[in-house]
């Protein structure tokens, strides 16, 4: 069968400039007996090479099936309904990710190859019946080399770089036979064992404790500058984002209402949902029994949306007759950084938005190299 995928070759020059990875205008929905499910509702960001894009955001807000459609992976019954994911090669290629046959060979070439994803829980992502070994061994059979003995040599060299504890003899561990911080090194060497050029993690670090955390995110960081990588972090910990990610995109109910630079993000907050994000997060100092702030509410099934404001019915700052009778559009507030939200007059009405679209995205290639200023 033969795919019917968009790829051109650009001279090295040229990929160097572009994003790796630029989604546009992305929507997934899920088609449910109770109804259509907007799971990714427009979105548009892009990732420039060796760079760290972090999205942020509660839980059901769409992160996930975001990355799941980068490769390809979205659970039935979603589908991608509309929108374009294109990835650039390290050598040269240009692939339209949302034109390929999600079973089809040059899918399965990009993933692990090009792209790596590392999941939530290595418990239930790793085969339990195999060693971590074997599933190292099958990828880089798969992608890099048919030797067996070479491909060994490899992954004990990965399980070496993950800083594995004997890793000649954890090689031949099963997964229930290491620990949940041990189990993630292994998803990480296995992920990394054919040096792809975009890693998607996922919740990289929610089962871990404190000071595994730790050391398996600043694994992550030391890896990317040595295998020149680009990384997007899906959290909801605001920490790992600050820590790490050099954009963020802060996702509500399917959509991304705020984007930019790490330090104007965290600096200069304007969506209220990603102002009552940061008052919510732990702070030293904080008096005996005082309370955490917290965001009033719950996310709702974005299913049978009104036209208004995603977040109307949890914001403290919504205008009467406006964000509740439209959906605003993204506008940039000032350059690189995004906002879909009535109290800045560059967001208007999506529909109006919509209009004016050209074949550019709202966070585009030329947004990738603002300047952190």
């Amino acid at each position: 069968m033969q795919e019917n995928s968009r790829q051109v070759m650009i001279n090295n020059d040229e990929a160097g400039k572009q994003p790796i990875l630029e989604v546009c205008n992305l929507r997934v929905n899920f088609h449910l007996d109770e109804g259509l499910l907007k799971a990714v509702n427009d979105v548009s960001f892009a990732i420039g090479r060796n760079e760290a894009l972090g999205i942020i955001g509660e839980s059901g807000c769409g992160k996930s099936v975001t990355a799941q459609s980068i490769l390809k992976i979205i659970p039935s019954p979603g589908r991608i309904e509309s929108g374009t994911i294109v990835f650039r090669q390290k050598h040269g290629g240009e692939i339209e990710v949302t034109d390929l046959d999600q079973y089809g060979e040059e899918i399965r070439r990009i993933r692990g190859r090009e792209i790596a994803m590392i999941f939530q829980e290595p418990m239930t992502s790793l085969s339990p019946v195999h060693t971590i070994g074997n599933q190292i061994i099958e990828r880089i059979l798969l992608h890099r080399t048919p030797d067996k003995r070479e491909a060994r040599n490899i992954a004990v060299a990965m399980l070496h770089e993950v800083r594995m504890p004997d890793p000649a003899k954890r090689i031949d561990a099963y997964p229930h036979e290491l620990s949940g911080g041990l189990r993630q090194r292994a998803m990480i060497a296995m992920a990394l064992s054919c040096k792809p050029s975009l890693l998607i993690a996922d919740e990289p670090t929610t089962a871990l404790d404190v000071t595994v955390q730790a050391q398996i995110l600043e694994l992550i960081r030391k890896l990317q500058r040595e295998f020149d990588m680009a990384v997007m972090y899906i959290t909801h910990n605001l920490g790992v984002i600050a820590e790490l990610s050099d954009k963020v995109a802060v996702m509500y109910l399917g959509k991304v209402v705020e984007f930019g630079t790490k330090r104007r993000v965290f600096r200069n907050p304007l969506h209220p949902y990603t102002r009552l994000l940061f008052r919510s997060i732990p702070r030293v100092g904080r008096a005996k029994g005082q309370k955490l702030d917290a965001i009033e509410g719950n996310v709702p099934l974005p299913i049978g949306l009104p036209d208004a404001c995603p977040f109307v019915g949890r914001c403290p700052r919504a205008i009467p007759g406006t964000c509740d009778v439209a959906v605003p559009g993204s506008g940039e507030v000032e350059a690189g950084h995004l906002v879909r939200c009535f109290l800045f007059p560059e967001s208007r009405p999506e529909v109006e938005v919509e209009k004016e679209k050209s074949a550019a995205c709202g966070v585009g290639s030329a947004r990738t190299g603002v300047d952190d200023a």
